[in-house]
């Protein structure tokens, strides 16, 4: 074996053998590999602190970001040429890390935009794309990726760090910047669940979030033997390609609909919906409909785990209960067989989400706001407000 990494914090300069064999980590021969806190850059332990070899740079990936560096120069080929970038592309990647990818897609398209959260990559990334004459071709976002608005760009290719995946997929097929790919490795059990289909024991609310504005591809796995330092699991490259065309549906409308469904995925859509709590925030909905429907949503809200995951907060508990307390068992009996109704019409009643297309989803939500109940207490009924609004949060 080439190179046995005997713990987190491997010196670098046990890299240059390995660099010379992979072609593709780059780092400065003084560095060292292991766990990063930018809290506390200053090593802790002063015995180590004092040591002659510590008195040089220390850098050090941080686990909890997610920096592992796909080092397999294979790999990186195959993730730039299945992205099919053109001369004239402008690329985004979200972790660009010490370059690797970088450089390659730099070589590739026109521009890339590179969103990296830590200085201390970012100026290994500078130093390493300007040895190679690419510099002006380069713009760099010091920001955290969930939090900055992405410029205009063509495709995002990436391999970004695995705690973001939920949230940062959202922002891109639902944000407002229209693109033609994303080309994202990411951890191999999230790929199954990107890729699941109805009656797959991995189908699940990202899926149906997903699939409603986009397809997805499977490229290819990798080991997380390519990575260093070493993840403990598998990766996944996949393509999402965003859909040409949506279907009229308030997208904020879906995600609150989807969210009641894949609550509890393996329940049938008939014991979900006559559960006392669900009739009365369903009623109040109805009710209230009429004061909020003037009012659009606005702006963008990337915070999707209550999108894909299926974790619902409730809100307004107090708000809840005092609705509860005026409002007359008559009333929620009567607006229960409502429900009840709508469901047996559809044939919905005995059905799983975890087995119901993305199509039948579709229609039983146009059917229940056909009847006057909604899911999300600003939804205007089939209103996606312009063309460009196909990516709205």
């Amino acid at each position: 074996m080439l190179f046995k990494q005997k713990s987190v914090r491997t010196h670098f300069s046990g890299l240059i053998f390995f660099q010379n064999y992979q072609r593709n980590l780059w780092v400065k021969p003084s560095h060292r590999y292991g766990k990063y806190n930018e809290e506390d850059d200053d090593d802790k332990d002063p015995k180590l602190r004092n040591t002659k070899e510590n008195q040089l740079d220390h850098f050090y990936l941080y686990n909890s970001k997610g920096q592992h560096l796909l080092t397999n120069t294979r790999i990186l080929d195959a993730i730039v040429r299945r992205s099919n970038i053109k001369p004239t592309d402008t690329v985004l990647e979200i972790g660009p890390g010490t370059g690797n990818l970088t450089v390659k897609l730099l070589e590739a398209a026109e521009k890339v935009v590179a969103v990296e959260v830590d200085k201390r990559m970012v100026d290994v990334l500078h130093k390493r794309v300007a040895e190679n004459g690419l510099q002006e071709r380069l713009n760099v976002i010091c920001k955290d990726a969930m939090k900055v608005e992405f410029p205009q760009f063509d495709l995002v290719v990436a391999n970004i760090p695995y705690g973001i995946s939920s949230p940062l997929i959202a922002k891109l097929v639902y944000g407002r910047n229209p693109f033609r790919s994303a080309t994202l490795l990411l951890q191999k059990e999230f790929a199954r669940r990107l890729l699941a289909e109805p009656g797959d024991a991995d189908f699940n609310r990202l899926a149906v979030n997903v699939n409603l504005v986009a397809d997805v591809e499977f490229v290819m796995d990798v080991s997380k033997r390519e990575f260093l330092p070493c993840p403990k699991v598998d990766s996944s490259v996949v393509i999402i390609r965003p859909k040409p065309e949506l279907p009229d549906v308030n997208l904020k409308e879906w995600r609150a609909f989807t969210r009641t469904c894949f609550g509890k995925k393996n329940k049938t859509l008939g014991a979900t919906f006559k559960q006392k709590k669900k009739v009365m925030q369903l009623l109040k909905l109805a009710k209230t409909k009429s004061l909020n429907k003037e009012n659009p949503p606005t702006g963008n809200n990337y915070e999707c785990d209550e999108y894909y995951d299926g974790k619902y907060e409730d809100g307004d508990t107090d708000g809840e209960e005092c609705f509860a307390s005026s409002t007359s068992d008559l009333e929620m009996n009567l607006f229960k067989e409502k429900i009840v109704g709508i469901l047996r019409k559809g044939g919905f009643e005995d059905k799983r989400p975890s087995k119901v297309s993305n199509e039948d989803l579709l229609h039983l939500l146009f059917l229940f706001n056909q009847a006057g109940i909604y899911f999300h207490d600003h939804v205007k009924p089939n209103d996606l407000g312009n063309a460009n609004a196909a990516y709205l949060s």
